[in-house]
Parts: C-alpha cells; sequence; structure tokens
C-alpha cells in the first residue's frame, strides 16, 4: 500500500513540474531589484524620481528610471519574482522526487 502511495505522489511531482516548465515558458522580460521613489529634498517631498537597486554577480547596482519606464520597469520585477518563485518550488519538488525515486527502487528491489 506505502509503494502505491509514494508512486502515486511521484506521478503527482512529475505533474507539477510539468507545470511548472509550462509557466516558466510564459515569463517575459525580467530583471531582479526593487524600485522605490526618491526625493532630491526628502524633508520637503520635492524632486520625485525613481531608481532601481539590484545584486548581480555579487554586485550592487542602482540605476535612475525614467518616468516613462517605470510600469515597464515594474512588469520585468514581477516577471523576476514570479521567475524565482517558480524555480524554488521546482527544485524542492525534484529534491522530494529524487528521494522518492531512490525509494522505491531500494523497496522495489527488496521485494
Amino acid at each position: 500500500m506505502l509503494y502505491i502511495m509514494k508512486k502515486k505522489r511521484l506521478q503527482q511531482i512529475q505533474n507539477e513540474i510539468k507545470r511548472i516548465k509550462r509557466e516558466l515558458q510564459k515569463i517575459g522580460d525580467m530583471r531582479p531589484g526593487s524600485l522605490t521613489q526618491q526625493y532630491r529634498i526628502p524633508k520637503e517631498k520635492i524632486g520625485p524620481y525613481y531608481q532601481i537597486s539590484y545584486t548581480h554577480k555579487m554586485k550592487s547596482h542602482t540605476e535612475y528610471i525614467r518616468p516613462m519606464f517605470i510600469e515597464e520597469i515594474r512588469e520585468q520585477i514581477g516577471a523576476y519574482k514570479r521567475f524565482k518563485k517558480l524555480v524554488g518550488k521546482w527544485i524542492e519538488l525534484g529534491i522530494e522526487q529524487s528521494k522518492l525515486k531512490m525509494d522505491i527502487d531500494k523497496n522495489s528491489k527488496e521485494m
């Protein structure tokens, strides 16, 4: 009975990984970072501007973003966060899948 449950769980994991791969294919342009609004004179909130801050290849970067690109950058950051979440879930499932396969193989050889 436990063997059947493990096989069923393995199939569920494989289906979930397939779903994640399909979702990853839909992701468009992306970039890491966080977008913040700053002010040239913060106390009086005068002179607003936007900047994106991110780390890539262990280097910190900050760039100014023109107002006309704010929405596009927000979408790219959202896509990156979605990408990271999906990849993280894929890794978790991959580890569980690997352990289950080894356990199933070990148990089937003992039978």
